[in-house]
């Protein structure tokens, strides 16, 4: 069975993905850098979810957000 399309939005844009994905693939959807940067779900309850850069299974579900930050924050630099 193939993987059904959901409408997510990473850094604002809105994209479509398969579910379920990969971590690596939501990065590269993203053109998230990996190695600047990390790419977290936002979450109504609790701590943002860190997604991984890697192979990791993500299960999406339509209108999901997530965003990219800087992997070392200099704060006052």
């Amino acid at each position: 069975m193939a993987p059904s399309q959901v409408k997510i939005f990473i850094d604002k844009q809105h994209l479509e993905s398969p579910t379920p994905t990969t971590g690596h693939a939501l990065y590269v959807l993203g053109k998230i850098d990996a190695q600047t940067y990390d790419l977290y779900r936002e979450t109504h309850h609790g701590d943002d979810e860190l997604i991984k850069d890697d192979g990791t299974q993500v299960q999406l579900k339509d209108g999901d957000h997530f965003f990219s930050s800087p992997k070392k924050i200099n704060p006052g630099a």
